[in-house]
């Protein structure tokens, strides 16, 4: 039986569609979880002689998980862009793994199905906060402006969706969040017909209210950083609230710092969008660190650590 493997964000959604839509698998085992839920190789361990495609979660942080899939002879197919450090080398694996900045798993998608569902990929571009990739594609399309805003709305609300600490925090776990995508084959006719859409967009705008009367927290310098408390409208809109902030301040780096249950605390970092760069260095020197280029971040740092991010942080970005 085949396996998909995805993140539950915008970008992860948007690839395992596209390439469902092109090469159906009606009875694939769907896996998937929170944005930061990227160890879900470790949920397949138990699998002997399978297939299995896993869509924009680290190759790295899956490593150990990934080399004993392919000792147990199973037939993987990796489709990524975040950090993933050497890759394995075997001939049950095919690795399509990209970390340039200024692409995403959905982008590589769309180019592996000859761009037969790009309307899918500019979602999750706008998802992933590449504007100008997602723009790129939408004009080859030739979308009127009206087209290209409810996609960018639809990618952008599909990513919000997937920040959380667990499935719970989430308005529509992703799963079923995945079942009402697939019923259609044009985003743009989710984004009219779909009941889930107006649910997302009225949780977001909530969740935004009260993230908008967070204030930043003074540091010298041009980068700025945030602290959101420990509540789940917080862990919902932290990732919208963070490419939002760096999209509206192009040459600062952006932390967005918030409280975990544990007393650990839970970052998002994006790096300047005119300097798009090492946002996955700096995440990768912390324990549960992780990402890509230009947006990472660490699920769960030690209390104690987090005065040394912040220099590291200012640091990288001066």
């Amino acid at each position: 039986m085949h396996h998909d493997i995805f993140n539950g964000d915008a970008d992860g959604l948007c690839s395992v569609l596209q390439l469902r839509l092109a090469n159906p698998i009606p009875d694939a085992v769907r896996i998937t979880g929170t944005k930061r839920d990227t160890l879900l190789l470790a949920q397949v361990t138990q699998l002997h002689g399978s297939s299995i495609t896993v869509f924009d979660i680290s190759l790295d942080r899956n490593r150990d998980f990934l080399l004993q899939l392919l000792h147990q002879g199973n037939r993987i197919e990796y489709i990524d862009h975040h950090y993933a450090g050497e890759i394995p080398r075997s001939p049950l694996l095919t690795a399509r793994i990209d970390p340039r900045p200024d692409t995403c798993t959905a982008l590589l998608v769309n180019a592996l199905v000859g761009g037969k569902y790009g309307k899918w990929a500019v979602c999750g571009a706008f998802g992933d906060n590449l504007h100008i990739p997602a723009r790129r594609l939408a004009k080859e399309l030739a979308l009127s402006d009206d087209r290209v805003q409810q996609l960018q709305e639809t990618g952008e609300l599909l990513n919000y969706n997937s920040y959380g600490e667990t499935v719970d925090d989430l308005h529509v776990a992703p799963l079923v969040l995945y079942a009402g995508l697939a019923q259609f084959d044009d985003p743009l006719d989710f984004f009219a017909q779909s009941p889930l859409l107006p649910r997302l967009r009225q949780g977001f705008q909530a969740d935004l209210d009260l993230a908008l009367q967070i204030k930043e927290h003074g540091l010298p310098g041009k980068n700025r950083v945030y602290f959101f408390p420990d509540a789940a409208w917080a862990r919902r809109v932290s990732g919208v609230f963070a490419n939002r902030k760096s999209t509206e301040k192009a040459d600062a780096a952006h932390a967005l710092v918030t409280s975990n249950r544990d007393g650990s605390w839970r970052i998002s970092v994006r790096a300047p969008l005119c300097d798009c760069r090492d946002a996955d260095t700096l995440c990768r020197k912390f324990p549960t660190g992780g990402g890509r280029a230009g947006a990472a971040g660490v699920t769960s740092l030690p209390h104690e650590m987090l005065d040394s991010f912040l220099t590291d942080f200012q640091r990288m970005y001066q």
